[in-house]
């Protein structure tokens, strides 16, 4: 299944996943969003998307590591995965181009804008990669 993760590039970018080839994607502090970690498997793909100022699918991600407690949680409660650069897309996907589609109207990425990790349709991945090649 493929996967939608979003980073303020301001706080950690894909320059900055690209630089470290992969890492411990943790501090996610919303329910929904942990569920979603939970059931990422080692190899799924995932979007990268950058939030704030400019927002739009950057880079394609593989899921290196299954969930896991995350690091910076005190309990068992909060996961992380580990994630895995895998290229960045020619032309970047913002957000307006991706609410222009008529193939992409039920992204959850639309209807749930606020949630940091999310699943998307093979269909909807497959199109973004188009978009951005």
């Amino acid at each position: 299944m493929p996967w939608l993760i979003k980073s303020d590039p301001e706080e950690y970018g894909w320059n900055e996943l690209l630089k470290d080839k992969s890492v411990s994607w943790d501090g996610v502090r919303n329910y929904a969003a942990r569920n979603h970690l939970r059931s990422m498997k080692k190899d799924d793909d995932v979007l990268f998307y950058h939030s704030g100022k400019e927002p739009a699918v950057v880079g394609i991600a593989k899921v290196g590591k299954e969930f896991y407690k995350d690091p910076t949680a005190e309990d068992d409660t909060w996961s992380s995965v580990e994630i895995v650069a895998v290229s960045p897309l020619k032309k970047y996907i913002s957000l307006s181009m991706i609410k222009a589609e008529k193939k992409l109207k039920d992204m959850l990425l639309i209807k749930i804008s606020r949630l940091s990790v999310m699943p998307v349709t093979k269909e909807e991945f497959d199109l973004i990669l188009q978009m951005g090649s």
